[in-house]
């Protein structure tokens, strides 16, 4: 029951902050009213992995996509599962659906992975109908964003990451590392003289 009260909050807290989720109506004893989501003419809407798109329209709505996940991220939200089987296709693009597996962005040790994998299973769909995509390096750019407390639903974004590399002076750690068992020592021997007065 938890699981499905955070679902319900989850899908208020995005569809306030601008994300293209199903519109929660009403949650009474653990079920939900929310809008139904249909193709242009009236019938369910498909989940993205039965659908083939052309280039275009896979850059297009990748790009949504991402704007979405953004806009999640800001609201505090990171989906958990999120893959083409979790994102419907209506005739104004993907909306996201299935958030039992949200988490709370700030809060959870696992958030920053959960989100990478996230936007990975994302650009590998897409990538299928564009390869280009294949290359940008969203996850990295804007959780870096995110941490850096940078990051807002309008943040202009690269796709491009790259990691800092930093040289590790190798001799000052190891004199880090004899100093704390030098020291560790004398507190043992410090510590087997006062039990031995």
């Amino acid at each position: 029951e938890s699981w499905q009260t955070a679902e319900v909050d989850a899908l208020f807290r995005l569809a306030n902050a601008g994300v293209r989720v199903p519109q929660p109506y009403l949650c009474i004893d653990g079920v939900l009213l929310m809008e139904l989501v249909t193709d242009a003419n009236g019938s369910v809407a498909p989940r993205l992995s039965d659908v083939s798109l052309s280039e275009e329209q896979a850059v297009t709505d990748f790009h949504t996509m991402i704007r979405n996940i953004v806009r999640m991220l800001c609201a505090g939200i990171v989906h958990g599962d999120l893959s083409e089987f979790n994102v419907l296709l209506d005739d104004q693009g993907p909306v996201i659906i299935d958030l039992p597996q949200a988490v709370d962005a700030a809060a959870n040790n696992h958030a920053e992975s959960m989100f990478e994998r996230d936007v990975d299973n994302i650009t590998s769909y897409y990538g299928q109908f564009a390869p280009q995509l294949l290359k940008t390096r969203y996850a990295k750019e804007i959780w870096l964003l995110y941490e850096d407390g940078k990051l807002t639903p309008e943040t202009p974004l690269t796709g491009k990451f790259v990691e800092e590399e930093r040289v590790v002076d190798m001799d000052s750690l190891m004199d880090e590392i004899i100093t704390a068992e030098d020291e560790y020592y004398e507190r043992q021997r410090a510590s087997r003289e006062r039990d031995e007065e």
